[in-house]
């Protein structure tokens, strides 16, 4: 049986490994590489996030619920509506 991953480039997961019948040493190493760059991806993320709470950029969530509902309520209506015209979202 044969498997190939991808990475979020959409190249091969194990590109970098010398021959086709990678190793367990490659094997180790490109999982170790992806979950270093998804770890520093996530931390930058959270300090993103972090960032935006300090300058009081945030919604609350009372105002998630009432925008979903907004939503949903649109949609029902256009469907009802026979979809004649565009759904607000």
């Amino acid at each position: 049986m044969e498997v190939t991953l991808f990475s979020r480039a959409g190249k091969p997961a194990l590109a970098n490994c010398k021959s086709d019948q990678p190793s367990g040493r490659d094997l180790a190493q490109e999982a170790i590489q992806h979950l270093l760059e998804h770890e520093e991806l996530f931390i930058q993320s959270v300090q993103k996030g972090l960032a935006s709470l300090d300058r009081g950029e945030f919604i609350t969530h009372e105002d998630v619920e009432r925008r979903i509902a907004e939503i949903l309520s649109s949609l029902e209506q256009w469907k009802s509506d026979g979809r004649r015209r565009r759904p607000m979202i």
